[in-house]
């Protein structure tokens, strides 16, 4: 690729995301914008962008979106922010530290963009009953859900490509390493928020109250629907911890789920299947896709290889100087780029150290999963999960905005990174 090419894919991209930043447009137009812009300028032919779109990852969105909708018309998700603050008599502030906790531990489980699917729907009921700002609790779950899936090879995609890429790291493997800083991560970074939003989240007592008197069970409106919808969501997270031996991609396990459950609920709703398919976040679905053919005009002309190969000339080849570049510029790229190809270029570069006479590459790739992982709280488009969240509470007219979220996400980050060099230089470089 030429130099005009280059310079062309940089111009567009950093153009684009300033509009973003900036929130003058709508992200998704700016996202949509940007992509035709590097295919009509020929950074792109039409058949490169499109090999660029994670159709993985948007499979996965709709199928998840599809379930948690005709779960949803259950009453399960008012049954469950019901049932939660009144477990902590009504408290916002530890309302928010329960779903904090609770979306972490389902992100490692689950993975972190099936998770906040599931959660935000509850917490935007609960802070209504509360008459409380959700923008807090959000963000909250936004860095939770991203550090929790830190912790497992399911728990986020670039943990996932890792994973794939190199067989001996197994899903024991990641939970033996990464598992128990992400939890010391995650607790440092609740204690944290708890002291960022402790004045915001207040309530009065007749609201409180009011939410004690409530009986969750009242909630439950189709309990056939809801046994129907909880089976089928069982068994497609029973299909996503067994994919890779069943030799499937998450995508279509979860669109079985979804096609399966609308087949089911047919005959025990009411609803149509364009009310079901209205559920869907479509505005979220294609900023991923303009945002996928954005990265991709610089993946193709060679600046974010370019930058990653950079980088590794200034270690010299130490072990210290490497993992802990890697981890650093993994966090950084990962809060300002999407992840996905991002981490796809720096594996084979890897890989090739090896080749080169690196004799132990495990410290290198815990630095990638840690970096790409926990970046991606870094500002609102730094992972998957924080662009749901963000078009969820905007489609119910509570919007995010980017500094808002950046204000809060940047700085928690960094903090991450920080405790996570220190874990990686203490287990496997001294």
């Amino acid at each position: 690729m030429n130099i005009s090419q280059e310079a062309i894919a940089v111009g567009v991209f950093l153009v684009a995301y300033a509009l973003i930043i900036s929130e003058k447009i709508h992200r998704t137009v700016v996202a949509l914008a940007g992509a035709v812009l590097v295919i009509m300028l020929g950074v792109l032919s039409q058949e490169q962008a499109i090999h660029h779109i994670d159709f993985n990852t948007l499979g996965l969105l709709v199928g998840m979106m599809v379930i948690v909708a005709i779960t949803g018309e259950t009453g399960l998700f008012r049954f469950l922010a019901i049932w939660a603050a009144k477990a902590v008599n009504g408290n916002p502030l530890k309302l928010m530290i329960a779903l904090s906790v609770i979306t972490a531990l389902a992100s490692a489980l689950l993975d972190n963009v099936t998770t906040v699917l599931l959660t935000v729907p509850v917490t935007l009921s609960i802070t209504k009953q509360l008459q409380v700002k959700p923008a807090p609790y959000l963000i909250s779950q936004i860095i939770a859900s991203n550090i929790g899936g830190t912790a497992t090879l399911i728990g986020d995609p670039p943990n996932i490509m890792i994973g794939s890429a190199v067989k001996e790291l197994s899903f024991l493997a990641f939970v033996n390493n990464l598992a128990a800083i992400s939890m010391v991560i995650l607790v440092v970074n609740i204690i944290l928020l708890t002291l960022i939003y402790r004045n915001q989240l207040k309530t009065t007592k007749e609201l409180s109250d009011k939410i004690m008197s409530l009986d969750p069970y009242n909630q439950i409106k189709n309990v056939k629907l809801l046994k129907i919808s909880l089976s089928v969501l069982a068994l497609t997270i029973i299909l996503f911890f067994l994919h890779q031996q069943l030799h499937l991609e998450s995508a279509t396990v979860a669109i079985f789920g979804a096609t399966l459950l609308i087949i089911l609920a047919k005959k025990n709703s009411d609803h149509e299947l364009e009310h079901i398919f209205h559920k869907v976040e479509w505005v979220a679905l294609l900023f991923f896709v303009g945002l996928f053919m954005l990265v991709g005009g610089l993946v193709e002309t060679g600046v974010i290889s370019l930058m990653a190969q950079k980088a590794f000339e200034l270690t010299a080849g130490n072990p210290t100087t490497t993992a802990m570049l890697i981890l650093w510029l993994s966090a950084l790229a990962s809060a300002f780029f999407d992840n996905i190809p991002f981490v796809a270029t720096m594996i084979p570069l890897i890989k090739e150290m090896g080749i080169m006479g690196v004799a132990n590459l495990e410290p290198l790739w815990w630095s990638l999963a840690l970096g790409a992982c926990l970046g991606g709280n870094g500002t609102l488009i730094g992972a998957s999960a924080n662009v749901i969240v963000a078009g969820l509470a905007a489609q119910e007219g509570y919007p995010i905005s980017f500094t808002k979220f950046m204000k809060v996400g940047f700085p928690l980050t960094m903090l991450s990174v920080l405790i996570a060099s220190i874990y990686v230089y203490f287990r496997y470089l001294i």
